[in-house]
């Protein structure tokens, strides 16, 4: 039809966007002892999710989750909002349902590794410091730079295209919010250019894609660095490949790692059996989370493929220096 908006498409030999570059975990799911009792990942809209912290947090609550780690991308702005004033460290917040542990998720640019997904390691830090002031300056330049990122994406869509300049204006974020793609994929379903969120970050904006934009920012080793000036525990987050990357996994431990996401939603058995038993060989903590960001499916829904022991959980709070109050073991 003249005049009407071009539309992204995925072909028939195209793969889901997440994970393409690692090992495929397609096979049987893990099976849950028990409803999780803690997501030690998952966003909310001070970064890429989709829900207000609040909103996750009740969420989550409801879900039966007793510990929730808000660990938007280069953002605490999250944590700041549901955290009484002063109370970094503290255990609960009297106004939540639930345990709150202060973290972040840092997509550390890994100039100069070969076959990573997008160039990157994505590094949680668990249970760092919101008050932490040098570490809030080193995520406000990954902020800076996420957002000069946006902006060359928006303006090299309208050249393509698929203009979402509207959208992009649109868009507010609170200040201290971490801009990235996932925005940028859910302006396009607005504008009638793409399906869904997947087929645009797929078709548009994944890496060798048109809209690709390359990532400035902290490396692996400055981005681990920093979450342990801060007092966290560095882990790096769903990274399938980690058995069959010891050298690589080798040189992060040097550089400070300190865990790794065994429990991931979306990893089948055979890959959480293997990542636990090569993080126990390691001594590297046990972690494990949703990933919640709330395209196409609620945090409940989410929840139900969640299991991360609680033993395993005690053990991110054992290297933290703190108690985790769970109650009783769920047997």
């Amino acid at each position: 039809m003249a005049g009407e908006a071009p539309r992204a498409t995925a072909g028939s030999g195209s793969v889901r966007y997440r994970g393409v570059a690692y090992r495929a975990t397609t096979g049987p799911r893990v099976v849950p002892a028990y409803p999780s009792r803690v997501d030690f990942h998952a966003h909310s809209r001070r970064s890429d999710g989709v829900l207000e912290p609040g909103e996750l947090v009740r969420a989550a609550a409801d879900a039966g989750v007793r510990v929730l780690a808000l660990s938007d991308h280069d953002t605490l702005a999250g944590v700041r909002e549901l955290c009484a004033p002063g109370a970094s460290g503290a255990p609960r917040a009297p106004e939540l349902p639930l345990e709150l542990l202060p973290a972040v998720e840092i997509n550390s640019v890994a100039t100069g590794i070969d076959s990573l997904w997008e160039g990157e390691l994505h590094i949680l830090g668990l249970g760092v410091d919101p008050d932490d002031d040098a570490f809030e300056a080193e995520l406000a330049r990954q902020r800076d730079s996420r957002a000069i990122r946006f902006r060359r994406i928006v303006d090299r869509l309208r050249d393509l295209g698929f203009p979402v300049d509207l959208q992009a204006e649109a868009l507010h974020t609170e200040p201290g919010s971490s801009l990235g793609r996932p925005q940028i994929a859910r302006m396009l379903v607005a504008a009638g250019h793409s399906a869904s969120v997947d087929e645009a970050m797929q078709t548009l904006l994944a890496r060798g894609r048109p809209a690709y934009i390359e990532r400035q920012g902290l490396g692996p080793a400055e981005a681990i660095a920093a979450i342990r000036a801060a007092g966290g525990l560095p882990v790096l987050a769903h990274f399938s490949d980690a058995v069959d990357r010891r050298d690589l996994i080798a040189e992060l431990i040097r550089s400070g790692l300190g865990g790794l996401e065994v429990h991931y939603r979306k990893f089948d058995a055979e890959t959480v059996a293997e990542l636990a038993a090569f993080a126990t060989e390691l001594r590297l903590v046990p972690t494990g989370g949703s990933d919640y960001h709330g395209d196409g499916e609620t945090y409940a829904e989410a929840h139900k493929a969640l299991f991360v022991p609680d033993e395993d959980a005690a053990a991110v709070y054992g290297s933290l220096g703190r108690p985790l109050g769970l109650g009783a073991a769920v047997s």
